[in-house]
């Protein structure tokens, strides 16, 4: 066998070695902390539909664009989504808040309505805006769901 396979195959299962390791890792390091984001979840969902009987609709938009602000980044965009959407579950109606909300399948649509709200937040630049705005779009077509 040539020395360059012999050098390929080595290179082969030491990436191998690792990727195994990578995801050992990971899996490890999941089942130790998920019982830690389970809580902090069902505490985040308690926290907004404390502030939903508050608030209205717009109101709980309003407050996880101010809560997600405060500390940008992937993490704080699933724990607002979360928030949002115990928020919106006890919140009282906003007139015409579902008006321009589309379907999740409208795709063209969603993403220019997502931009929209992005860009009128002023989180346009922000990776994870859009994100932000799914329990939105899950909340009206739910509601539009309820009412057929």
């Amino acid at each position: 066998m040539p020395g360059w396979l012999k050098a390929l195959l080595i290179i082969v299962v030491v990436i191998i070695v690792l990727v195994v390791g990578v995801v050992i890792a990971g899996v490890y390091w999941i089942s130790r902390n998920k019982d830690a984001w389970i809580a902090r979840g069902k505490e985040v969902m308690t926290e907004g539909r404390d502030f939903g009987r508050k608030s209205d609709n717009q109101g709980c938009v309003d407050e996880s664009i101010s809560r997600y602000k405060k500390e940008p980044g992937l993490t704080s965009t699933i724990s607002n989504g979360i928030f949002m959407r115990g928020c919106l579950e006890s919140s009282s109606p906003t007139r015409g808040f579902c008006d321009e909300v589309p379907k999740q399948t409208e795709f063209i649509k969603t993403a220019q309505w997502r931009i929209s709200q992005c860009r009128r937040v002023d989180l346009e630049k922000d990776t994870n805006c859009q994100n932000l705005f799914a329990p939105v779009q899950q909340f009206c077509e739910a509601k539009t769901q309820k009412s057929d």
